[in-house]
């Protein structure tokens, strides 16, 4: 059985989500979530839960390279085998790509390469597109740019606003990123 870490900087939902679906797996299961908020409601989530929780905060460091040190050397600690990112706001450097190559993966709320970064929901309402969607991709060194593993549209009605579509959005999240990584972490294979 996988030892799953989820990576959060929010309230954790998609987390939550993951961590009941892997209730019901004998493929993974999440023993850690860590988040870059020591305020994070994702933090309050795992308690709930029965997860462990760890914080950790870059301005309590020199620089980068410091935190994922730390970050990783909790990793290592904890045996975790695989990463999973869920809202965690911060770009995944060196020091946790190459102890993880091709094990840790991201959420990220559009159909990439279309809007990438933040506010990918503000994004696509500005652009006047009539669909997004949810994209679940490997992490690379760059944003939002890693191998795209799955993708799920979600329709934009002319009356939807940055919460409607939210809303939405985290609904097709909260079935899409549970399922994959079930697949994903039970075959060790990409699911395309």
């Amino acid at each position: 059985m996988k030892r799953v870490a989820v990576f959060a900087s929010g309230s954790g939902s998609n987390f939550e989500s993951i961590v009941q679906a892997s209730k019901n797996d004998e493929s993974y299961e999440v023993v850690l979530l860590f988040s870059d908020q020591p305020n994070a409601y994702a933090l309050k989530r795992a308690e709930t839960l029965g997860v462990e929780a760890e914080s950790f905060s870059l301005k309590d460091y020199p620089d980068k390279l410091a935190y994922e040190a730390d970050v990783l050397a909790l990793l290592i600690r904890k045996r975790i085998d695989f990463i999973v990112l869920a809202g965690y706001m911060r770009l995944i450097g060196s020091t946790l790509l190459n102890h993880y190559s091709g094990q840790i993966v991201n959420i990220h709320p559009s159909l990439l390469p279309q809007f990438p970064g933040l506010n990918a929901i503000g994004q696509a309402l500005e652009a006047g597109v009539t669909e997004t969607g949810v994209t679940i991709h490997f992490v690379d060194e760059g944003m939002d740019t890693g191998p795209i593993i799955r993708q799920e549209k979600v329709w934009i009605e002319k009356d939807d606003t940055q919460e409607t579509l939210q809303r939405k959005i985290q609904q097709v999240e909260h079935r899409l990123y549970p399922e994959t990584l079930q697949q994903l972490l039970r075959k060790d294979e990409v699911i395309v």
